[in-house]
């Protein structure tokens, strides 16, 4: 699945530390989700690394982008000022690995966003590993991404220093959004 994020766009990614940006400036909208993991049975994961599920959530982006995430084996998850497509099973696994970590390109979505307005978004992206202590993450400047099947998005690319239980944040013009994912190698 993370192969065709990389055929649909060339793109250089400059990597920079998301600890770097404020947090507090922000107002957030986070969504709780309080589930139990969709991953249980995976041994790998331990049980206080509670995954955003995609089971009873029925988020829609607006027209015109379609009711379903663009991509096998992905829901949609957000509001309509920011969302993302997650995994059904909560995992990022195969992911390339670097120097600096695992990588893993995240596209955002907002109703908010106008590449024509906006082609270097205000997008700011970071996260914390929730079972282990960790380095922080590296994060790339916000681009932006459009192709027939996704429309215009928002695009971030994350080395995650370590695997293991992250939670990661999106802050787009006053809207946050919040999810975890499991990292495997």
């Amino acid at each position: 699945m993370q192969k065709l994020y990389f055929s649909l766009l060339t793109i250089t990614l400059v990597p920079y530390l998301a600890g770097c940006a404020s947090k507090a400036n922000a107002q957030s909208q986070k969504i709780e989700v309080v589930e139990e993991n969709s991953a249980a049975d995976d041994p790998n994961i331990p049980a206080n690394c509670t995954l955003t599920p995609n089971e009873n959530l029925s988020f829609e982006p607006p027209a015109p982008y379609p009711a379903n995430a663009p991509f096998p084996g992905e829901f949609w998850f957000g509001s309509e000022h920011l969302w993302t497509a997650l995994p059904d099973n909560g995992v990022w696994s195969d992911l390339p690995h670097n120097p600096d970590g695992y990588t893993q390109k995240i596209f955002w979505w907002s109703s908010l966003f106008s590449l024509k307005d906006e082609p270097e978004p205000e997008l700011v992206v970071f996260g914390e590993r929730l079972d282990a202590k960790a380095p922080p993450l590296k994060v790339s400047k916000a681009t932006n991404a459009f192709a027939e099947d996704i429309g215009t998005a928002m695009l971030v690319g994350i080395d995650f220093p370590t695997t293991g239980c992250w939670e990661i944040t999106g802050q787009y013009k006053k809207s946050g959004l919040s999810f975890v994912i499991w990292v495997a190698p």
